[in-house]
């Protein structure tokens, strides 16, 4: 290679780590467990939750928003590949949803729960926006950190 041919080499990105809400280096989505032990997962920014659900989602884990409103969206990993989530991971999760919403403020709110797999992007959504082709309600109140909710925060 000639001394004015230098060509940038650049290292490829680190690999996804979705266990902890890593992509390509850095932290997208706050990372919780449940009670009964589930990674949860808490998208920080639009463009994030679309890394979030799209990227580090798996088809089989669960995924909830909250119902009307803007709001993070949150994965529960589910390496077992579980046919419904335990009852507390899933009130836990969907506190998350509530909690990190414009909803945050309200009493009970309505959440959907749906499968990574059944949450798709149309060409043209904006960051964050969604279409959901199967889902559940279900009703939760906003997580608040200092309320003492069960489940804890890692990062």
């Amino acid at each position: 290679m000639a001394h004015g041919d230098r060509r940038e080499q650049r290292e490829p990105p680190p690999p996804p780590d979705p266990e902890n809400g890593i992509w390509q280096g850095r932290s997208i989505a706050r990372r919780f467990v449940s009670p009964e032990g589930f990674t949860v997962l808490v998208g920080r920014t639009a463009a994030d939750n679309d890394l979030l659900t799209f990227k580090l989602g798996k088809p089989r884990d669960f995924w909830l928003h909250v119902a009307g409103e803007s709001g993070s969206h949150v994965v529960v990993r589910n390496p077992e590949g579980l046919d419904r989530l335990p009852k507390e991971t899933e009130r836990f999760a969907a506190s998350l949803a509530a909690g990190y919403s414009k909803a945050r403020k309200g009493g009970r709110v309505a959440v959907h729960l749906a499968r990574c797999e059944d949450v798709r992007k149309p060409r043209g959504l904006p960051p964050g926006k969604v279409v959901l082709e199967r889902f559940k309600n279900v009703e939760a109140q906003p997580y608040q950190a200092e309320a003492g909710n069960a489940g804890s925060l890692e990062t």
